[in-house]
């Protein structure tokens, strides 16, 4: 399991242009917002071509926080190396009676990501999506997940790297594996929620908190548990994940008192 971490993507990540594909799980817009544009940041000083297919919302979020960053995403986009896209309608765009149609995906999608991967050339390309989330958040779970595996399949095919995001609270009864196996085998790296080990830094205090001198010996247990068929997870994630699956009678308490700590933390990183 990796830890968490700043989520600086070049640090942590494969090769630029290589077949990664991310997902974040986040509750607070803050954290959305500062982990996408360090990931959008990132392709625009190597020079990449980016395809952001986002709701209205969070392409003025992104926008602003690129531009705090000190880079110019206007001018990427009259350059031709940043283009948007509005995910419900993007999505509308290849769904056939509930479902994605592979056809349409790729008569869209597909031809877009091909063509903008080989006007990138060497310099790369990377995308990152929304449609998961307007479909998982909308109770289409099982569209969702065909939506992932047909991305995968452009992956396979293409060399660029993805980004997505679910709208799902980490500390929420939702974060669990029964809900998230799917998910997170279908991705390649789970991009941590905290920063600079806040999030794990928040779950291990409150799991000494509620269970004393017992907390040594469940981090070990927690350690041995790894699922080598999931995505790269950060160690803080992981052990939300454990706590839900493996200690149900105290994960509330625990992640409850978690919450506390981690959203102080943002609130005190934010000032």
């Amino acid at each position: 399991m990796a830890s968490s971490g700043t989520p600086v993507l070049s640090k942590r990540h494969e090769k630029s242009g290589s077949h990664t594909h991310l997902v974040q799980f986040y509750d607070d817009e803050r954290v959305l917002a500062k982990n996408v544009s360090d990931y959008l940041g990132e392709g625009l000083r190597r020079g990449e071509t980016l395809v952001v297919i986002g709701t209205p919302g969070h392409r003025d979020a992104f926008t602003g926080e690129l531009e705090r960053q000190g880079l110019e995403p206007a001018a990427a986009m009259r350059e031709g190396r940043l283009l948007w896209l509005d995910a419900g309608e993007t999505l509308a765009g290849f769904m056939t009676d509930g479902q994605p149609d592979a056809e349409r995906f790729e008569n869209t999608v597909g031809a877009l990501i091909r063509k903008l991967r080989a006007e990138a050339g060497d310099a790369g390309l990377r995308a990152y999506g929304e449609m998961v989330d307007l479909l998982w958040n909308a109770g289409h779970t099982s569209a969702a997940m065909r939506l992932e595996a047909l991305w995968n399949e452009l992956l396979g095919a293409n060399r660029f790297t993805l980004l997505c995001a679910y709208q799902i609270d980490v500390f929420g009864k939702e974060f669990q594996i029964g809900v998230l196996d799917g998910v997170l085998c279908a991705h390649t790296h789970l991009v941590s929620a905290g920063a600079n080990g806040d999030l794990e830094g928040a779950v291990n205090d409150a799991i000494e908190q509620v269970l004393g001198s017992r907390a040594k010996g469940l981090k070990l247990l927690i350690k041995a548990n790894f699922r080598p068929a999931w995505a790269v997870v950060p160690q803080g994630e992981a052990t939300v994940l454990w706590l839900r699956n493996n200690l149900p009678g105290y994960a509330d308490e625990i992640l409850a008192r978690a919450r506390g700590s981690y959203q102080a933390s943002l609130s005190g990183n934010a000032n």
